[in-house]
């Protein structure tokens, strides 16, 4: 049997879990190749722990190359084109040609949409940003702590509800949470829709139970960092001395240029295999648009990436294996 090289856009949780099941699953005659701009893969949920100081940045990364021992290739660099045509995608360290592709590249965050987001508010969504907020959180006094999610669709539902109540936390841990009012501010309806509204109306009293206030259906329209105001598409406006802020999410620009999202933004798959409308080209995880049959989307989260990334594995190994029935994704983790 000729090698084949199965290639892996993205070294977040998805694409980990697909190379190194991939190669477990496969003689080291086939190549599974990883690429990456970044260095070091970071462990995004741990983000909001960093938030409040209970883990280092350190605790939270790992180098990508550490792959290399188990004979994946890794290869750090920007993706700048890909082929789906001639089966080939060109990073800024040279062309890599493939015989399967796994695009794994995640969400990209766009806080530029926005505008005044950039520079009037902190994240949890990136390791820098989180380190930041940190520091802010830690030197806060009292005043109005605002958490914002910008648009939809974002990254894990459950985040910016856990950054509020684990803020709210550490300030009553501090001492001063009469000093500080908390708001959140969302398009949704209800936190989490996706979980339906039983568990949006249960999350909504939680947070509300511990004196956070929770408004719905407002569009954030701009930030001034100056007058630290938010000012929403209906008008309406707050103040905050804090601002947490969720940033729109998008596809990577490199994903469209190469005609694999639709009107979503994101990439189209078939909700069982994950495969692409292109022979032997898959999509997992943040990357992807997956409708539920209530009409609402599959969320955006780590866990999904994971059990997918499993799913497209047995289903490359089984092809080039010459064995076994497709595996489908059942949804796994929702």
């Amino acid at each position: 049997m000729a090698g084949k090289t199965i290639l892996i856009l993205g070294g977040g949780v998805g694409g980990l879990v697909a190379a190194n099941e991939l190669r477990r699953r496969l003689d080291r005659e086939h190549r599974i190749v990883l690429v990456d701009k970044a260095a070091k893969h970071a462990f995004a949920p741990s983000f909001l722990w960093l938030m409040l100081g209970w883990r280092q940045p350190w605790q939270l990364c790992r180098d990508l190359n550490i792959l290399k021992r188990k004979g994946i290739e890794v290869v750090q660099a920007e993706v700048t084109r890909i082929d789906v045509a001639g089966r080939g995608v060109r990073t800024a360290a040279g062309e890599i040609s493939y015989d399967h592709l796994v695009i794994a590249l995640g969400a990209e965050l766009a806080p530029q949409m926005i505008p005044g987001l950039s520079e009037g508010a902190h994240s949890v969504y990136d390791l820098k940003s989180a380190e930041r907020f940190r520091d802010a959180l830690a030197g806060f006094r009292g005043g109005t702590v605002a958490v914002v999610i910008s648009s939809l669709p974002f990254k894990c539902p459950a985040a910016p509800y856990e950054a509020a109540l684990l803020i709210e936390y550490a300030f009553r841990r501090r001492g001063i949470r009469q000093q500080v009012d908390l708001h959140i501010f969302t398009p949704e309806v209800l936190p989490m829709p996706v979980a339906g509204p039983a568990v949006g109306a249960a999350l909504k009293e939680v947070i509300e139970a511990r004196g956070i206030t929770f408004v719905p259906k407002v569009k954030l329209a701009s930030v001034n960092p100056e007058t630290k105001e938010l000012a929403f598409e209906d008008g309406r406006t707050a103040h905050y001395d804090l601002l947490c802020g969720v940033p729109p999410h998008r596809s990577p620009a490199v994903v469209a240029e190469a005609g694999l999202t639709d009107a979503t933004g994101w990439i189209p798959v078939n909700g069982k295999t994950l495969e692409t409308r292109h022979e032997r080209v898959y999509a997992l995880g943040d990357v992807t648009a997956i409708k539920l049959p209530g009409g609402l989307m599959l969320p955006k989260a780590g866990v999904f990436a994971h059990h997918q990334a499993e799913v497209v594995v047995r289903n490359i190994g089984n092809e080039i294996l010459g064995r076994g029935p497709k595996a489908a994704f059942d949804g796994s983790g929702y």
